[in-house]
């Protein structure tokens, strides 16, 4: 779509940015529905972040996304932020407000979209979650949304840990999460259908690591899902040896796809089609 001079602004903030699919995915969405928008990436270091808002509602700026490192530090800069993004303790997705500026996270949506195609109990799996930062939060609180049983984080730092167990108790999330050492891993992954790395090894230039050796994923019972939050390389060496283990491989693409569909939609008030952002997306990884 051409730009005019009616043309409503999208973006996402970061530090650094330019890496960002989404400007691909989201203004194929905006061209596909014909809408007058445009999504721009925004480069903003942390030190001017309140005054990047101050500029985004003088120029009326729709709504933004946000990445690394912004998506704590915006909290307190919002007007309201929702139960689930209080939850996680972290924002990626802001619209304007008649009151102001309004935060929530759709990153869960996005990681539990292409679980919910599979016909599985949720109920009845107690996922792993291995890692502890910032995109386990949005995992358990997607496990929590797909009614799954106990939720069990590995790290290898207790004190982490520990802390990341108390950081849901005066949450809606309260008393799903057990908390484990990682030399602990090996006895548990043979109780568990659902593995989720939420950490960054396996990512370049590293892409011959993986989380977990093969000796332990091959004690993944049947049907077991292997999920990795990293979508380059795709398939991951962790997705590689899980699939040669016998056990469905899930990358993150997907829920890339989906968490910006859903922030689309909450900006838009109207239904996008994520399969033409999925498309965009493959065709610029």
């Amino acid at each position: 779509m051409p730009i005019t001079g009616k043309t409503k602004l999208l973006g996402v903030i970061g530090d650094p940015v330019e890496h960002s699919l989404s400007p691909a995915m989201h203004n194929a969405a905006i061209a596909h529905l014909g809408l007058d928008y445009a999504y721009l990436p925004f480069p903003i270091q942390k030190e001017n972040l309140a005054r990047a808002l101050d500029g985004f509602a003088a120029i009326a700026l729709a709504g933004f996304n946000i990445t690394i490192p912004h998506k704590q530090a915006i909290i307190p800069l919002l007007t309201e932020v929702s139960p689930v993004a209080r939850a996680i303790g972290a924002v990626n997705t802001v619209g304007r407000t008649s009151k102001g500026w309004e935060g929530t996270n759709t990153d869960a949506i996005g990681f539990i979209a292409p679980l919910k195609e599979l016909d599985r109990d949720w109920t009845k799996i107690s996922p792993i979650i291995l890692g502890n930062g910032g995109a386990a939060r949005a995992v358990v609180a997607g496990c929590v949304e797909l009614g799954c049983g106990e939720i069990r984080v590995v790290g290898r730092d207790f004190e982490k840990l520990d802390k990341f167990k108390q950081s849901w108790q005066d949450t809606p999330f309260a008393g799903a999460v057990r908390v484990h050492l990682w030399d602990e891993l090996p006895a548990l992954v043979s109780e568990t259908k659902l593995l989720v790395n939420s950490t960054p090894v396996g990512m370049s230039p590293h892409i011959d690591r993986s989380p977990v050796e093969e000796a332990a994923l091959k004690q993944l019972p049947e049907n077991a899902i292997a999920y990795d939050l990293i979508y380059t390389p795709s398939p991951t060496r962790f997705l590689q040896l899980a699939q040669n283990c016998g056990a469905l491989a899930i990358d993150g693409s997907e829920m890339l796809v989906q968490q910006g569909a859903a922030a689309l939609q909450l900006w838009l008030q109207q239904p996008v089609p994520a399969d033409v952002m999925r498309q965009a997306l493959l065709a610029n990884l």
